[in-house]
């Protein structure tokens, strides 16, 4: 991993893995398995980064689609959850071939906790993440803004390059009108590597569903 201090520990966990780092560890879980009091917090920190009307999810609902594979990110320090993000991942179809694909999603840490390298932490964190899980690549659209955020956590810009979200019958593409994204990516596999090139200054058919029309 960067940030060479972190450690990955096999079966730390019942749900997925353990990363630790002077008193900080990171926790995987699959999004369904996450427990309750991590993810009333969790819920918190979105509702900090992103406010709503509404009431949002229960504790126990889950934010994205079960057919996406959510697996959910936690930075802790002691019971207190720093930061946290969400890997989903599916099939696409690119240039003929098929690939598994990983995407962040709901990147957020706590408003008093921010500044301080811990988003940077779990997303690179992530990439090792999807590598483990046996991904070809990893693939997110972000706002413009971000995009030296990622780039910091081992991300790589694909310049030109639209995501087209939603489903084939009612498309969501990361270039509509009032958007301003980039196109963010790794490539982990050799067959992914060998196609890099395909994937810029292009339109890649993601089709996460209506519910994580852009994950």
């Amino acid at each position: 991993m960067a940030h060479g201090a972190w450690r990955l520990i096999h079966g730390a966990s019942a749900f997925g893995c353990v990363t630790q780092n002077q008193g900080m560890r990171i926790l995987s879980f699959p999004e369904e398995a996450t427990p309750r009091e991590l993810r009333v917090q969790v819920l918190e920190l979105q509702h900090q980064a992103w406010p709503s009307d509404g009431d949002g999810p229960a504790p126990g609902a889950p934010t994205h689609d079960p057919a996406l594979k959510p697996l959910s990110m936690l930075l802790m320090d002691g019971g207190r959850v720093l930061s946290a993000l969400d890997i989903l991942s599916k099939e696409i179809v690119h240039a003929g071939q098929r690939f598994a694909a990983g995407g962040l999603s709901t990147v957020v840490t706590h408003r008093e906790a921010r500044g301080s390298g811990h988003g940077r932490r779990l997303a690179t964190a992530a990439r090792d993440m999807m590598i483990a899980r046996n991904l070809d690549l990893g693939l997110f659209t972000c706002d413009r803004p971000h995009q030296a955020f990622y780039e910091s956590a081992g991300w790589h810009l694909l310049p030109g390059t639209v995501v087209i979200g939603g489903t084939p019958r009612a498309p969501f593409p990361s270039d509509r009108l009032g958007f301003d994204k980039v196109t963010m990516a790794d490539f982990f596999s050799a067959a992914s590597r060998q196609a890099q090139a395909s994937f810029q200054h292009t339109r890649i058919e993601l089709y996460p569903g209506e519910h994580d029309k852009l994950w």
